[in-house]
């Protein structure tokens, strides 16, 4: 009897060392993603949809914690946090990618593509991947995806603008970066760097006379209440990076850098054909709200002027070669 009492202990036994050697659960990772939107913008919404999605595919082991209103910090601070390895993200663009990889800057410049679907397609070139595998082994940034479109930008002033001329001597913030100065500079303006929050005050206080911006951005941001005018130049398609630091990106299973990488497409052209549709009626409330948008507005001057800025930055021909791939 001894014996055979014995039997199920010796097997409970065993199957305890079994258990303890299982392997451990599987490890978490969190990402604090940062973006300079209101919570009230389709962007929001978008990141969460995004983070919904990683998170539902990958057991709940790789959550992204999504901050609105720059809540982190401001975006070149995030940066230098994500190239020291640290397990942040951005939502960013071209232009400020191009301090570090130069090439990748063309993306924001002027008129360069004027189509969602062509704007989806630059993450497939080769020359695009070419210099985004650059910016991960330079820079330390690996980039997520670029599908995330804000729509066209147009200048928004408090006197009309139909050509680069009416531009003359008008300081219209910019974002701290080369292509987007060099850009409002070509167009005829005075490029004034300024951060996103900081555009209301500094058009109160007559820091800067306007500023260049989607419909969307100015009805979120009231800037209406302190601009009158706005002139449809479309001169910039914005496409948006989320990036994150290519140390921790390099750190997740391959299966989670695919759900990461396959979730953000998804939701960025999700939201970008929102944004597109949401367009018109954001150009309406502005009408509704008083805002005088500019009459014959000569927008083969903008194209022509607009092709100064990759001169002047020297990108001329990595415009081209982008074009070329593209079939345009």
């Amino acid at each position: 009897m001894t014996k055979t009492r014995g039997m199920p202990a010796l097997l409970a036994g065993c199957l305890v060392l079994a258990a303890g050697a299982l392997p451990a659960a599987a490890q978490q990772y969190t990402l604090r993603l940062n973006h300079v939107h209101s919570p009230s913008e389709p962007y929001q919404q978008a990141f969460t949809n995004w983070a919904e999605r990683v998170k539902e595919r990958t057991d709940g082991n790789l959550v992204i914690e999504v901050f609105h209103s720059a809540q982190l910090g401001v975006e070149e601070d995030i940066i230098e946090q994500i190239r020291m390895g640290a397990n942040v993200g951005q939502n960013t663009d071209a232009a400020r990618l191009g301090n570090y990889v130069k090439e990748i800057a063309v993306v924001n410049g002027p008129y360069f593509v004027d189509t969602l679907e062509d704007a989806f397609r630059l993450s497939d070139l080769e020359i695009m991947k070419e210099w985004e595998e650059r910016l991960a082994r330079e820079a330390g940034i690996r980039i997520v995806c670029s599908d995330f479109v804000q729509g066209k930008r147009h200048f928004f002033t408090n006197r009309p603008v139909q050509a680069p001329a009416d531009l003359s001597g008008q300081r219209i913030r910019t974002p701290p970066a080369p292509i987007w100065q060099e850009s409002v500079r070509a167009l005829g303006a005075q490029p004034t760097a300024m951060s996103y929050g900081d555009i209301y005050p500094g058009l109160q206080q007559r820091a800067v006379d306007g500023a260049e911006l989607t419909f969307t951005n100015v009805v979120a941001g009231n800037f209406n209440e302190v601009l009158t005018h706005f002139s449809e130049t479309g001169h910039i398609l914005l496409k948006n990076y989320e990036i994150v630091s290519a140390q921790w990106f390099d750190s997740l299973p391959s299966d989670y850098q695919t759900a990461l990488v396959e979730e953000c497409r998804t939701a960025g052209q999700e939201v970008s054909r929102q944004l597109e549709e949401m367009a018109a009626a954001d150009r309406q409330k502005l009408v509704d709200a008083g805002m005088t948008p500019a009459e014959d507005v000569d927008l083969e001057a903008f194209r022509e002027a607009g092709l100064g800025a990759y001169e002047a930055l020297g990108l001329t021909e990595a415009r081209q070669a982008v074009l070329d791939e593209l079939g345009r």
